[in-house]
């Protein structure tokens, strides 16, 4: 992977985010010889912020920051200049607050995805582009998730009118320490001896950030472009979080919120895509590009899964006590 990344330039869209933030301390500490990594992104102090954490680690000066946002095409095209790579993680992704604000997070999340195909298919530097997608893409039933959805078939699509395959989507599930996420807001209820959760039955799939990281690694290397990738991963169930986090708390249930499932979905059963099962992971992949992944399919042993296959997180394969608690432990100060 060392020769791969040599004097090659990435820019992550979102870069101050929690995955940008973790994406590039990694790739910092892999691959010192990495020509640069541009932080693109619409927060003046986020960024400030982010120059400051990283002053030690990036002491050859690989790091470089711009200011802007995937809404604005012009400001975007210009970003890209002498740059290899892309990882698209910008995403505006609160449930809840999509439902009363659409028209956000449709710029954001579909117009923003557009703007990052036509300008990264223009531009010939380009080599690939990893695009980070979530399972509340698959059956959506609130906004966020049909933006998502949008953005993966934007960027499926784009392959079809380029001639050559450029954009690959990952699909996961929720990062443990992300914005957001679950368990710090888990912690600092618990504090008050009072945890509120949403429904009893609740899961939900668990990554961390170093594992989706290192997933979108493996994907600028070894992607073909065309495919979503699916890694294989362990849910939770909501209540038993709650229960790790603190065993003496009281647990006050408030109903779901706008837009919230029940058990979040990575694969549905009337997915139109070639389902594959390539040992760690699955790859979705267009009925027209079969022909593509014929040689990768078959040097990974690959399995074709029936029609109807689907990956939810109330499938059982649920992290026990022991590695919740270990989870929650390295979000303790």
């Amino acid at each position: 992977m060392n020769k791969f990344f040599k004097n090659k330039s990435i820019l992550v869209t979102g870069g101050t985010g929690s995955f940008g933030q973790k994406f590039t301390e990694i790739v910092l500490k892999r691959f010192p010889h990495i020509k640069k990594i541009i932080i693109f992104s619409r927060d003046e102090f986020k960024q400030f912020e982010m120059q400051k954490k990283f002053l030690k680690l990036d002491k050859k000066k690989k790091l470089r920051f711009f200011l802007g946002d995937i809404r604005d095409l012009r400001r975007f095209k210009i970003a890209l200049n002498d740059i290899d790579y892309v990882v698209h993680a910008a995403a505006m992704k609160q449930v809840d607050t999509a439902e009363y604000n659409p028209i956000e997070y449709i710029k954001t999340n579909i117009i923003g995805a557009q703007n990052i195909v036509e300008v990264c298919a223009e531009t010939k530097s380009i080599k690939k582009v990893i695009a980070l997608s979530t399972d509340k893409a698959s059956s959506p039933i609130n906004l966020y998730g049909a933006t998502k959805l949008c953005s993966d078939k934007l960027f499926i699509a784009a392959n079809n009118f380029l001639g050559s395959n450029k954009f690959t989507v990952i699909r996961y599930g929720n990062v443990a320490g992300s914005r957001g996420s679950v368990i710090p807001f888990f912690i600092d209820q618990a504090k008050k001896k009072t945890i509120t959760v949403t429904d009893k039955k609740m899961t939900r799939f668990n990554i961390s950030l170093a594992e989706s990281v290192n997933l979108v690694i493996w994907s600028l290397v070894n992607s073909i472009g065309g495919e979503i990738i699916i890694p294989k991963l362990k849910s939770y169930k909501i209540l038993d979080l709650a229960k790790a986090i603190c065993n003496n708390c009281k647990i006050k249930f408030i109903g779901r919120r706008p837009g919230e499932k029940l058990n979040e979905e990575m694969i549905a059963a009337d997915e139109s895509s070639i389902k594959i099962d390539m040992g760690k992971f699955y790859i979705l992949i267009p009925q027209n590009q079969k022909k593509n992944f014929l040689k990768l399919i078959d040097k990974s042993k690959g399995k074709v899964l029936p029609n109807n296959f689907e990956y939810k997180s109330g499938q059982k394969n649920f992290l026990n006590q022991n590695e919740l608690k270990k989870i929650i432990n390295t979000f303790r100060v």
